[in-house]
């Protein structure tokens, strides 16, 4: 019997997974920066360094590079211009990836009930959703700041499946990156990843250490069909 049968719910990431959102990531940054007159970092930078919070997102930013800090004083006056830039055009050059209402779709005929979980605050999750035409496939979503612990934390997956009503152990994660396998890891539930995600960068199918690696590897949710 194959891993992912007779499971109750799925919790299904975000940006890399359902939406492609970097375009948007990209113009609110280079925005930031520009006002914060400082050289702009272009899609390609931004793709490898999404993925673990708009916050993080930032800094990476800020000091051009996947570690580091900036100052305080520099992130606090940064933090903000981004936001607003990113809120006045989020979903504007953001698109759905091929086979992703094929796959939502046929979740939801199957009967499973659905969460989006991402580290994208929910004042941006919501309205992306909607713009995109597919809030209305979930029963739960859940942003960021809305848990005390990010993922790759489990706690918002735990989070979500206690809102939908199901054991953990019933439910399937469907994410692109490291952070979204160890979040399941955590979790106690299986995980399948989109091939074409972010993942800072990386081949979600070389992951080098066992417990980082995830359990199927699909290149469109129209492939879902086949393992759940």
């Amino acid at each position: 019997m194959s891993l992912f049968h007779n499971r109750k719910a799925v919790l299904i990431d975000l940006d890399g997974t359902l939406v492609d959102s970097v375009p948007d990531l990209a113009y609110g940054i280079d925005e930031m920066m520009q006002q914060l007159g400082m050289p702009i970092r272009g899609v390609d930078a931004v793709s490898e360094w999404i993925g673990n919070g708009v916050e993080r997102l930032v800094k990476r930013a800020l000091v051009n590079s996947m570690e580091g800090e900036p100052s305080e004083m520099l992130f606090q006056k940064a933090l903000p211009l981004f936001e607003a830039s990113y809120a006045a055009n989020n979903g504007q050059h953001s698109y759905l990836y091929d086979g992703v209402e094929i796959g939502l779709n046929y979740l939801q005929q199957q009967g499973y009930r659905l969460a989006c979980v991402t580290n994208k605050p929910i004042s941006f999750t919501q309205p992306l959703l909607t713009i995109m035409g597919i809030a209305d496939f979930f029963d739960v979503t859940l942003g960021g700041d809305q848990v005390i612990n990010r993922k790759p934390d489990p706690e918002p997956l735990l989070t979500a499946a206690e809102k939908l009503g199901v054991d953990p152990k019933q439910a399937v994660m469907l994410g692109d990156s490291i952070s979204d396998i160890m979040a399941a890891r955590g979790a106690g539930m299986p995980i399948i990843c989109v091939s074409y995600g972010y993942n800072h960068g990386q081949d979600i199918r070389r992951q080098e250490r066992h417990s980082h690696h995830p359990d199927a590897v699909i290149d469109s949710l129209a492939e879902l069909k086949s393992l759940i």
